[in-house]
């Protein structure tokens, strides 16, 4: 049992936990390990093991549905790596994540402070189950160094008044502002276009946007509503858009080359194979020029 899954059978029992400055953590309210959720399904795929029964079972009805997935989840993380180290070797040396999800190997401290060790980053998520698990693992972490926020993606202005952000942005330092695979979590009617627009007009000038984003672009058509199905038994749904929806999110920005390619094409290292220009995950990395 791993460390994550103690934490919910503690308080599934009526424990509670403690969290990175160690102090008391109140049991979410929605804990619900019989619910597949979205975040413990993308763990699942990358072979993690922060995971529990439903999130397997529903996680392996959608691979049944399109094996590609969790090709297309391996291409994301390997996509962020690449990004933050990067954004890292050019000078950028605060990152705000949003919707980290459950960590896994490959932080973005991580990779960011192998570069620069001055780094900081602040991790935003709206999932307490997603908090406590960051919290536990970033506890032999500086808070200068590392922070991990509650925070809505749907309520940009309380992203930007949090003080943790608002810190890395007050510092006029161009930050890198990380918006993988959280995107498609959000429907039109929340229009996610102001969301990005929002956050990206607080940037400093010189900052940049790293995002990627599911599609259905290489999904047969017979198939492309039955992975998205199985999310609406789960605790957030999907809303995959397509190449044109996705580059809309960087109007005003300047595209790094490769522009917006699928995830494994974006700098790879190592030679493309056949199957990358198919992987459902657009990926690109812009900067703010002014």
């Amino acid at each position: 049992m791993t460390e994550f899954q103690e934490i919910g059978r503690e308080w599934l029992v009526g424990d509670g936990g403690v969290d990175h400055d160690g102090a008391a953590v109140r049991p979410p309210a929605d804990l619900r390990p019989e619910i597949p959720h979205p975040a413990r399904m993308y763990d699942y795929y990358i072979g993690g093991k922060d995971n529990f029964p439903a999130d397997r079972e529903a996680a392996e009805k959608v691979l049944a549905i399109s094996p590609m997935v969790r090709i297309s989840a391996l291409a994301n993380r390997a996509f962020l790596g690449r990004a933050v180290r990067q954004l890292a070797a050019e000078g950028i040396r605060r990152f705000v994540d949003i919707g980290t999800g459950i960590p896994s190997a490959g932080n973005t401290h991580e990779i960011a402070q192998r570069v620069r060790p001055d780094a900081r980053v602040v991790y935003l998520d709206n999932d307490p189950i997603v908090l406590v698990h960051g919290r536990a693992l970033l506890s032999g972490t500086t808070p200068e160094s590392t922070a991990v926020v509650q925070a809505d993606l749907r309520d940009p202005a309380g992203i930007l008044a949090a003080p943790e952000v608002r810190g890395a942005l007050d510092s006029g330092e161009p930050v890198g502002l990380l918006l993988v695979a959280v995107l498609h979590f959000i429907d039109e009617q929340d229009d996610p276009y102001a969301i990005v627009r929002t956050l990206v007009d607080a940037l400093p000038p010189g900052s940049r946007l790293v995002l990627s984003h599911g599609t259905l672009d290489f999904t047969p058509t017979a198939d492309a509503g039955r992975g998205p199905a199985v999310y609406r038994g789960a605790s957030a749904q999907l809303t995959m858009r397509g190449r044109d929806q996705v580059l809309r999110f960087f109007d005003g920005l300047k595209l790094a080359d490769p522009g917006l390619v699928t995830a494994p094409l974006w700098r790879p290292d190592a030679p493309a194979q056949p199957t990358d220009s198919q992987v459902g995950i657009w990926a690109g990395v812009a900067e703010k020029l002014q």
